[in-house]
């Protein structure tokens, strides 16, 4: 993630599966891209050649996805649950791409972001000439709804403190600390699935959500214990995944960011309003062109339960 230049897909690269939400099959193929393009969509199956841009001011609906749009002469198109796929852009460092895509839903796939990363580092990336900018905090910014918080600070790299609380014995509190890197999403973030709890899927099915949802593609939470036959990934892997919405969110601004993210319980619906909040105040951020030195850089790795035991470790990483 710490380059210089823009970079894109060396190939195309196409993937299916079931959207989590719609319950549907759909086919997808990502791109390369030209530099200074972005990450666009582009729904196959509608009339038209109307793109979607990847960007926070495109979202149009935050119920348990983070769903983006765009209005043409068909109405308004969108792509649901874009979340996964822009955390693996954001993981790998892709600037530019064409998502072409036949259904109003990303794939499921896993639940994680692990087959989309895996498949496009797989295809290799392509250096561009065109500058890497990214979006660097100045100023402290923060959103505070019915006890969830997320708050964004100055720092010299991307930093994520990320707690959730749930009334449920196999999660309950759990947090999470790390300065995020390439190798730390590859290792601690991509594999993290989304999850779900069994007693409310009757009700999200009945209002149109988990319409695709199975053990396949979603840890399910009952009342003792886990579903899954092959158990969690991680010991925290609630909150691990947590992380990976907010990354995929975040992205979402069109450039990395550098900048500390804390969170509290925080979802799609806070990520998109720290966006908007935070490049609403023109003295809150600027832009930078390089994202790293060239120097070593510690990268802090801090997986914890509260009120559990705690593993610190420290890696050395180049930024390149």
């Amino acid at each position: 993630m710490h380059r210089t230049y823009q970079h894109t897909l060396k190939r195309a690269v196409r993937l299916a599966g079931i959207g989590l939400h719609t319950g549907k099959l759909v086919e997808m193929t990502i791109k390369p891209a030209p530099e200074n393009f972005g990450i666009c969509f582009k729904r196959l199956d509608v009339e038209g050649d109307t793109l979607i841009p990847c960007h926070f001011e495109n979202v149009v609906a935050t119920t348990l996805c983070t769903t983006i749009g765009q209005r043409s002469s068909q109405g308004l198109i969108e792509v649901g649950t874009v979340e996964h796929l822009m955390a693996a852009f954001f993981g790998l460092g892709v600037d530019n791409a064409l998502v072409e895509i036949n259904g109003p839903e990303v794939p499921s796939m896993d639940g994680s972001a692990a087959p989309f990363y895996t498949v496009m580092k797989r295809a290799g990336l392509s250096r561009q000439k065109a500058p890497r900018r990214a979006i660097k905090v100045t100023k402290r910014v923060s959103v505070e709804v019915d006890g969830k918080e997320i708050t964004i600070e100055p720092s010299d790299y991307l930093t994520v403190d990320f707690e959730i609380d749930f009334d449920h014995p196999l999660i309950e509190k759990q947090r999470y600390h790390a300065k995020i890197d390439e190798g730390c999403f590859e290792r601690h973030i991509a594999k993290a699935r989304t999850f779900g709890f069994l007693h409310e899927v009757e009700y999200l099915r009945a209002n149109g959500f988990a319409l695709g949802g199975s053990l396949e593609n979603a840890i399910v939470v009952g009342d003792e214990g886990i579903l899954n036959g092959e158990g969690l990934r991680f010991p925290d892997e609630f909150v691990r995944h947590k992380i990976l919405d907010l990354l995929g969110d975040i992205y979402l601004l069109g450039h990395p960011l550098i900048g500390k993210i804390k969170s509290k319980k925080s979802g799609h619906t806070l990520h998109n309003r720290i966006l908007r909040e935070l490049m609403a105040q023109r003295d809150a951020w600027e832009f930078v062109d390089r994202l790293g030195d060239g120097k070593l850089v510690p990268e802090l790795v801090q997986p914890s339960v509260i009120g559990g035991p705690q593993a610190i470790r420290t890696l050395v990483t180049p930024a390149a």
